[in-house]
């Protein structure tokens, strides 16, 4: 918190620090016997009539009234980093969209509009780096309409937590009435070690997703379209252990290699052999091919609340980069189309 030379804590924030990440310290419950204290970083979507909005990491945004401040200040834009790869936020959204290819595109200023029959937000979503080239609302309104006529509900992909991403646009979209769905986090880490934590032994590698490794595949009855997004990518692979049999392979995995990054997705395991370290096995063997294509560091994406996998990607050494947020723009009267 701020103090002062005299020792007193200080607000030294203002509205005209909206756009900038900040700390606060706010009193929590006023006017009881024992005062309690609130800390919250994060960036300074608004403050307006006496209330403050601030968005933190994981996107949440938190109401605070002006007369609880009792500290505030500007703090620095990011974190520094202490391990994993240096990255920006808009390099990683690049490699992650390429790693994840829609299969048409279209541009409105800086923004990216993707579509893919509706097969995942990530490849049926706006990837909003930078000016549309139009004021807000117009953008919002061609956005619809684009997506309107693929038949499909109009997504807003945007990011917080990171140096450059979108705070702000968060809070715009939630003004006017769009719904955060999902929300998930993209980890980084260097790619060697998770090389070296396994021998990778029974692994096998493919550039093509097989029907054995689609009977694996969480998302069922797979379409052609579906299989394009898959397959596309700069140099893909699919790894799995076979299973017994006729019987579907015990895990799998898929990796897209894009200079020195290499993206995991799709890791999964028979429920009946999990905690065996063959999600380990998948991802060593898919690294130390990525390794030999000359990719020296790894992403990868998980939802915000899938423990599991989070202790797992940590023991690899991967740490969170950001989160990142699918809005749904709100049914306009008639609307009937389903969700994605």
């Amino acid at each position: 918190m701020e103090i002062s030379a005299t020792g007193r804590l200080e607000v030294r924030i203002t509205p005209a620090d909206v756009g900038k990440r900040v700390s606060v310290r706010r009193l929590s419950e006023p006017g009881t016997a024992q005062e309690k204290f609130t800390d919250t970083v994060g960036v300074l979507t608004s403050w307006d009539d006496g209330v403050l909005m601030i968005t933190r990491r994981d996107g949440r945004s938190v109401r605070i009234a002006e007369s609880a401040l009792v500290a505030g200040k500007v703090v620095p834009a990011a974190p520094a980093r202490r391990r994993g790869p240096a990255a920006s936020y808009e390099e990683l959204a690049h490699v992650a969209s390429r790693g994840w290819p829609p299969l048409e595109t279209g541009r409105l200023g800086a923004w990216r509009l993707r579509a893919a029959g509706g097969f995942t937000r990530r490849a049926n979503s706006v990837l909003p780096l930078g000016d549309p080239g139009v004021p807000l609302d117009a953008a919002l309104v061609a956005v619809r309409r684009w997506y309107g006529e693929r038949g499909l509900p109009a997504y807003v992909q945007t990011a917080t937590g990171a140096e450059g991403t979108q705070e702000l646009l968060c809070a715009e979209l939630e003004r006017r009435g769009w719904v955060r769905e999902v929300t998930a986090e993209l980890w980084t880490g260097a790619l060697a070690p998770v090389a070296d934590r396994a021998e990778g032994a029974g692994v096998v590698l493919s550039r093509q997703a097989d029907e054995a490794w689609l009977a694996r595949y969480r998302r069922k009855g797979v379409s052609e379209v579906a299989l394009r997004v898959l397959s596309g990518g700069p140099s893909v692979w699919f790894a799995s252990v076979p299973g017994a049999r006729g019987e579907p392979p015990q895990a799998i995995g898929r990796c897209v290699v894009d200079g020195r990054w290499a993206g995991f997705a799709a890791v999964e395991v028979d429920p009946t052999r999990r905690r065996q370290g063959l999600a380990t096995e998948v991802m060593a063997a898919l690294a130390r091919r990525a390794l030999d294509e000359g990719a020296s560091a790894a992403w990868l994406q998980v939802e915000a609340d899938n423990g599991g996998a989070h202790a797992l990607y940590a023991a690899l050494g991967f740490t969170p980069h950001h989160s990142y947020h699918h809005y749904r723009a709100p049914d306009e009267p008639g609307d009937s189309r389903g969700r994605a």
